[in-house]
Parts: C-alpha cells; sequence; structure tokens
C-alpha cells in the first residue's frame, strides 16, 4: 500500500541549523505476510485472502491481534452433532498436520449433501472444544456464504474486514537441505517465503493443510508437497546452482521449466527449492562444498554424506515426513547415488523421459530428471504421471540377471553370511523370486561382453571401451553451455573479474580444456556402442505383455560409512566404468529401492546405528512405468515397505 508521510527536512550547518520547506515524502510498503505462533505451532498468514465473510465484525468477537483461527468442515449429514465433529476431528487430526484443535475457535460447516435441510446440534461440542463461535453456510437455515467458497481445512479471519486467509505451518530445515522456503506470488510463478521460524543457520519451509487439496483424475496429485533441485527454472525464483556468483548474477526467471510445470499441473505443491551440489557436479561433504554448506544426511548418526549431486532433495526426503516428493537431475549418478544414501525410493529414467528445456545441463546426451520418494505407491503415481510419454504395463519379466562382478560373487554357490548387507540381498532377491514365480539367473557383465562383444569393437573390456566416456562428454559439453557463458557474463558485469567456482567443477573443467579435438565424437561412438549391445544382448525391449525381456539387478548401497568429517583427497575428473555408468551410457531406467539397514558402530555417536542397504533394478529403455507398477505391487504384497524419516528407514 502507499502511505504520505508529511515531515520537515531539516539542513545543518557548522553551528546554525535552518528549518526547509516542508516536503511530502511517498513511501511504498508491500505487506509480505504475517508469521504467529498458534498451540506452540509457527504459522504464516500470506498477505492476500481467499475469500470474504461479509459482516464478520457482527457475526465473529475480535480476537487479539486480530486474526481468529477457525476451521471450514464439509458434511453431508443432515444434522452435524457432537460424533460428526469427533470423527471429522479425529481424521483430520492423523491426515493433516497443519490443522489442530486450536483452529476450532471457529467452525464454519457448509453442506455437500444432496437432499434435505441440514442443521447443526453442536451446543455441547462448544463446550467441550471451546468453540467460540459456529457458522452455517447458506444451505442451512439463517446461514451465510462465503464470497469464494473454500475447501474443508485452518484458516485465519480477520473480522475488521472479513478477510479469510490460508495457514503455512511452518517448518525449520533442520538438515539444511534447502535454499529457501517459496509461496505463489499470485501471477504464476513464486516468490521466496519471507517469514521465519526458530534454527541454527537454517531456512524456514511453509506448507499448507493437505485437507485443502482432493486428487482428481485431471490433478492425481492434488495437495502433494513437492521440492525441486536449483537447477530447473521455476517463474519469479533465480536458479542459482549451487554458486552463489551465478544466483546473483542472472534474473529470476521468467518461465517454469517444462518437467516442473507438469507435476504443478498434476496437483503437486511447491514448498522450496532444494540445494545441489555445484553445477550438479559430484561433491563430498567435507571439503567440496565451499559456496553452501552441504546437507545433513540424516540416516544413522546424521553425519554421513548425502551424496550428490540431489543432495538437497535427496536428504531433504529422507529426513522431513512433510514433503512427500522432491525433483532432481541424474547424469552420472546424482539422482541413485543420494538414494542410497539417504535410503529413500529414486530413479533415473529412460533418457528423454521429459524435458530438460530450462533446465541447467550437465550434458544433454546424459542429462535426466528423476524424483525421489519414501512410498513406493506414491512414487508410483507421481511417475505414471510425469513420464506420460510411457506406455504402462502391469506384468512383469520372469528373467532376473543377478551379475556376480557386481554382488562380488555366486549367492547360490556361495550363500552370504547371515547379518551381512549380502545376505539382506540374498532374501530380498528370493522373496522376489517367489513374487515373479522365476528364479535368478547368475551371469557376468564384464563375461557377457567378452563373449558377445560386436566383432569390429577391439576395446577387450567395458572399462577399456567406456573408461574416459562420461568425464569427456560431461566436461566438454558443461565448458560449452554453462562454463564458457558464465564466465563471460560475470567478466562483463564485473570489470573482467572471474566468479568462484568450488574445485569439483574446477577440476572437471580442467580435465575438460586440456582433452584434445575429436574426443566428444569418440565418446559418442563408443555410448552408442555399449547402448546398441547392452539392448540387444541384456536387456531386450518389445515384450508385448511385459515391455522388456529380463529387470538386470545391482546393489547400490550396502551400508558402509562415509563420514562427513573425514578428510579426503582433492577432486578429479569421474573417470572409470561402473555398475552405476550402465545406466547412463544405455540410456535405460535404473531405479533405486531400499530393502533394508545395515548396523554399524558410529564414532560420532559412540553407539550402534543403522544405514540404508538399496538395490537398483534396470531394464530396457521405456520400460519405467513396467518398474513403477512393480514396486507398487511389491508394497502392496508387503515384499517392499515405505521408508520413515529420520534416523531410521523403518521403526
Amino acid at each position: 500500500m502507499k502511505m504520505q508521510l508529511n515531515g520537515v527536512l531539516a539542513g545543518f550547518a557548522i553551528g546554525l541549523a535552518t528549518l526547509s520547506a516542508v516536503t511530502a515524502v511517498q513511501v511504498n510498503i508491500q505487506h509480505t505476510g504475517r508469521t504467529l505462533t498458534l498451540g506452540n505451532v509457527s504459522y504464516f498468514v500470506p498477505p492476500t485472502p481467499v475469500s470474504t465473510l461479509s459482516n464478520a465484525a457482527l457475526l465473529v468477537k475480535p480476537a487479539s491481534g486480530g486474526l481468529i483461527p477457525f476451521s471450514v468442515i464439509p458434511t453431508s449429514k443432515l444434522v452435524f452433532d457432537e460424533k460428526a465433529l469427533e470423527d471429522t476431528v479425529s481424521i483430520w487430526s492423523a491426515r493433516d498436520d497443519v490443522w489442530s484443535e486450536a483452529f476450532l475457535t471457529g467452525v464454519y460447516v457448509t453442506f455437500n449433501g444432496t437432499r434435505g435441510i441440514p442443521a447443526t446440534s453442536l451446543v455441547s461440542a462448544q463446550k467441550k472444544f471451546g468453540i467460540e463461535f459456529v457458522l452455517r453456510s447458506k444451505s442451512f437455515l439463517l446461514g451465510v456464504d462465503l464470497k469464494t467458497p473454500l475447501p474443508s481445512g485452518p484458516y485465519f479471519l480477520e473480522p475488521a474486514t472479513g478477510n479469510i486467509f490460508e495457514a503455512y505451518r511452518l517448518y525449520n530445515d533442520e538438515n539444511q537441505s534447502f535454499l529457501y522456503g517459496t509461496v505463489p506470488d499470485g501471477d504464476g510463478g513464486y516468490q521466496i517465503l519471507s517469514a521465519r521460524a526458530p534454527g541454527a543457520a537454517t531456512e524456514t519451509i511453509g506448507v499448507l493443510s493437505r485437507l485443502y487439496f482432493t486428487p482428481t483424475a485431471a490433478k492425481p496429485l492434488a495437495g502433494f508437497r513437492l521440492a525441486v533441485k536449483d537447477i530447473f527454472d521455476i517463474k519469479g525464483l533465480r536458479t542459482g546452482c549451487g554458486n552463489r556468483a551465478f544466483w546473483q548474477l542472472y534474473a529470476p526467471k521468467t518461465q517454469t521449466a517444462p518437467a516442473i510445470q507438469r507435476l504443478l499441473d498434476g496437483g503437486m505443491v511447491l514448498v522450496g527449492k532444494a540445494k545441489t551440489s555445484q553445477f550438479a557436479n559430484g561433491e563430498t561433504a567435507t571439503d567440496d562444498w565451499v559456496d553452501l554448506h552441504a546437507p545433513y544426511n540424516p540416516r544413522g548418526d546424521g553425519y554421513q554424506d548425502g551424496s550428490s549431486s540431489s543432495t538437497g532433495p535427496g536428504t531433504a526426503t529422507a529426513a522431513y515426513p512433510w514433503l512427500d516428493f522432491a525433483v532432481g537431475s541424474d547424469t552420472g549418478g546424482s539422482m541413485r547415488g543420494p538414494a542410497g544414501a539417504n535410503g529413500v525410493f529414486g530413479n533415473r529414467p529412460s533418457h528423454g523421459a521429459v524435458s530438460l528445456d530450462d533446465v541447467m545441463p550437465l550434458s544433454p546426451e546424459l542429462d535426466t530428471a528423476g524424483i525421489f520418494s519414501r512410498d513406493a505407491k506414491k512414487w508410483a503415481t507421481a511417475g505414471q504421471w510425469w513420464y506420460q510419454n510411457f506406455t504402462s504395463f502391469s506384468q512383469f519379466p520372469k528373467k532376473i540377471i543377478f551379475p556376480t562382478d557386481f554382488f562380488g560373487s555366486s549367492f547360490l554357490t556361495n550363500p552370504p553370511a547371515a547379518g551381512t548387507a549380502s545376505a539382506t540381498f540374498n532374501t530380498f532377491i528370493t522373496r522376489l523370486e517367489g513374487f515373479l514365480n522365476t528364479t535368478r539367473t547368475e551371469t557376468s557383465l564384464a563375461g557377457m561382453w567378452n563373449a558377445t562383444k560386436p566383432a569390429n569393437v577391439s576395446a577387450p573390456t567395458l572399462q577399456a571401451l567406456l573408461s574416459t566416456t562420461y568425464a569427456d562428454l560431461i566436461t566438454l559439453d558443461q565448458i560449452a553451455l554453462v562454463a564458457d557463458p558464465f564466465f563471460a557474463d560475470f567478466g562483463a558485469a564485473n570489470g573482467g573479474r572471474t566468479p568462484f567456482v568450488n574445485p569439483a567443477p574446477l577440476a572437471r573443467w580442467g580435465y575438460g580444456r586440456a582433452l584434445p579435438a575429436g574426443r566428444k565424437e569418440e565418446a559418442l561412438a563408443n555410448k552408442t556402442i555399449f547402448m546398441d549391445w547392452f539392448a540387444s544382448k541384456v536387456v531386450k525391449a518389445g515384450d508385448p505383455k511385459t515391455c522388456a525381456d529380463a529387470i538386470f539387478l545391482y546393489p547400490q548401497s550396502s551400508g558402509g560409512t562415509n563420514y562427513r568429517n573425514r578428510y579426503i583427497s582433492a577432486p578429479t575428473a569421474p573417470i572409470g566404468f561402473s555398475s552405476g555408468r550402465i545406466a547412463v551410457h544405455g540410456e535405460v531406467p535404473d531405479m533405486v529401492v531400499p530393502i533394508g539397514e545395515a548396523p554399524f558402530n558410529s564414532t560420532v555417536t559412540g553407539q550402534t546405528e543403522f544405514l540404508p542397504v538399496t538395490l537398483s533394478f534396470v531394464t530396457a529403455k521405456g520400460c519405467d512405468l513396467m518398474l513403477f507398477n512393480l514396486f507398487a505391487a511389491l508394497q502392496d504384497a508387503g515384499i517392499i515397505k515405505p521408508v520413515g524419516a529420520g534416523s531410521r528407514l523403518f521403526a
């Protein structure tokens, strides 16, 4: 709002004060919302109302502070009485973390039944719950309507104006996973949440009530809370890519990345931007994270590395029960590494699964976008909506490929010792065999290559063929697409200066700048050789019932420690071939599933703690939805379970 201030401007000289002319000063003040505490919980009240109650001052007595918490309660019952209210309280308390009985200062009852004249009978309930006023919609005798109908849930009423506001519950980002919280800006974009909750060098995240949202066929993800890695553009927000100079240099974005817009269109609610390691390069928590502080992995003793580069989204999903999903990217393992380290569901999809327009590139030939979740069925719902160009299959392959070179040995001839991570893998795979009514095929990927590699390929091993392929592609691509433009733009705006860049990206870019001409073409050729071989000799697509003929398994995490207070060597280019590179070069989906926990003696707590054991599922390109359906079915069968938030996966 604009405020006129009349003031007297005083001019001073040595030893003499002279009164100047009276001047009108115009000050623009922007109301950014209010923060308050209700029932020992912090809330944010946005500046823009969602509805209005006429004659509110006559209907409701004002409360101190000018805002009254109340609840909008829809009912189909002809008589909404104390029992009906008690049932509502029980359901809402279990379902929602924003609503509490503190919002029963008042109730506004609406009728969504199909016939009859409804009534309320809440005299005894008012005494029991301390309800100060009961209002009814016009479906009731002598009822009053709101200017805009509202969904069920908690709200704040301003009696003086009749304005009604949504309630955001505020959470402290204890694991430092976020850059900031977000709220809609009223223009199809977002702005940084202005509210703060107490915390030690932490951000504040605001969440809307789940009661406001009802999933539909058009919006199957309605109300699910979403965090987004800070390499995806969001309208109204800056994209920082983990670099402070980059964040400050470039203006807020004018459009949202299509991949994120698809999720928002499905009903997801953006709650904040999550941290990425710098420019989505691999970094470890001890000394690679310089511009930003590395997020904390909540599992075990809380001081294990959270992996990268989707560190913020992965740690947030593992840490916070109030967050449902988080989007990250995977070029060489940036979804799968954090999923394994933090013990959550996470995927690298088939290459090209969603548009990566308006997303910072590492290497377009390898980049993908994935999503984290703690629940396989919710994960499948999100995947079915997001990866809309794939066909869904409800039957599953009968062939399970068990690569002994990645599991360490044959589990059939050398059963693992009880209590080990290998025993956890073996037990789970045995149950998977029973579910699919099949038995595993033990083989060696290296042996398969030696026996079936193309006749015109001279590379004796996959390591020889692909050792530098990943490093060559990501460094050459990111130098051209990100580093060089950034340095040029920063220098032009800052008198020729160069920006600060963390050690890991600098080491990788230095490697790329030293490569001879022709290395990208060679890398793409070797990648294509592997992709074609894997699709024709290892896991084949095209099955009309199951999409792929097989599922390829390998260990993603085995409960090993990686302390964030351990000093490590300087970063280098990511040379080599491993199980995690199969999906990268093969362009196939690789989906991580938590299956257990492994104990360890923590040097931090001095106690026995537990870290995740997770398994990667790989199948043919384009068969992503078959795997999502498999995981949902396995959860229904009790073979996999939703994971909890906090130090332990399973209570």
